[in-house]
């Protein structure tokens, strides 16, 4: 009898062993994690229509409609903004080339139709808010995996779905978040919730992806949610026509085109 209890203690050790051996060499790094969010297949180019909307601490809104292009050059992303209403800011665009190589700044302009021509966003502008919302030129951009820290914090299921939660910390001491947490779907490698926090510590934003589904081939969110805990300000972002794999010309994504205020 002894001998048969021990056995069965021997045999649940050495799983217990195994099992943890086995997770170690299985354990995925919250770097690899957000490389492979990175490199979640997403086509080539997108064309898309979109409805912003912009709410005030009192529920007041002001909602506009703009035009959305982007294409992939290699790991590097350039995109075009184009607003198609209301009459106050019509024709107005935004043009960014975004970089993967961390030591390289992105390159955005902005295009205003009274002023008649673009702005360059410099360096110390990037932090600012875009067209009244709650998104800064720089989140527009095209933030490399290399510019952060990453650790895996937990696993948690978000409405149903297993994520991956990764506190990304960026090396630039100087950049205007001090952590970012991102909550990745393991189903798709797509994030679905993002924590901003500002350089004291304190949430910030947070960015939330929803009306998640397949759409042509590929893993598409239809609504984006932020909500800005200081200015008690939100935004929401509503797709309305999206459209994978155009075969978009390069032309599209000059200052040139920007300056015309539309696509033609």
């Amino acid at each position: 009898m002894k001998s048969k209890k021990l056995l069965k203690a021997i045999t649940v050790v050495f799983f217990s062993v195994i099992s943890g051996v086995l997770s170690s060499l299985f354990a995925i790094t919250g770097t690899e994690i957000m490389i492979k969010a990175d490199n979640r297949p997403d086509g080539n180019d997108k064309k898309m229509e979109m409805k912003m909307i912009l709410e005030n601490r009192r529920g007041k809104q002001r909602i506009r409609s703009m035009m959305i292009l982007t294409k992939d050059y290699g790991k590097d992303t350039k995109s075009v903004y184009f607003f198609k209403e209301p009459a106050d800011v019509k024709g107005t665009g935004f043009l960014v080339w975004g970089y993967d190589d961390p030591g390289k700044d992105d390159d955005r302009w902005l295009y205003l139709p009274a002023l008649k021509k673009s702005k360059r966003i410099s360096g110390s502008s990037k932090n600012d808010y875009f067209m009244g919302s709650d998104l800064t030129y720089d989140d527009m951009g095209n933030r490399s995996v290399d510019e952060d820290i990453h650790s895996l914090v937990k696993e948690e299921n978000l409405d149903g779905t297993d994520c991956w939660v990764v506190e990304s910390v960026p090396k630039d001491k100087d950049y205007m978040y001090s952590k970012i947490i991102s909550w990745i779907r393991k189903d798709s490698d797509l994030g679905v919730k993002r924590e901003f926090y500002d350089k004291h510590g304190k949430l910030l934003k947070t960015m939330i992806l929803s009306d998640i589904r397949p759409h042509q081939g590929y893993w598409t969110y239809f609504k984006m949610e932020v909500n800005n805990s200081r200015e008690k300000h939100k935004t929401i972002l509503i797709i309305e026509n999206m459209n994978y794999d155009n075969n978009l010309k390069d032309s599209l994504f000059r200052v040139s085109t920007l300056e015309r205020g539309q696509i033609r």
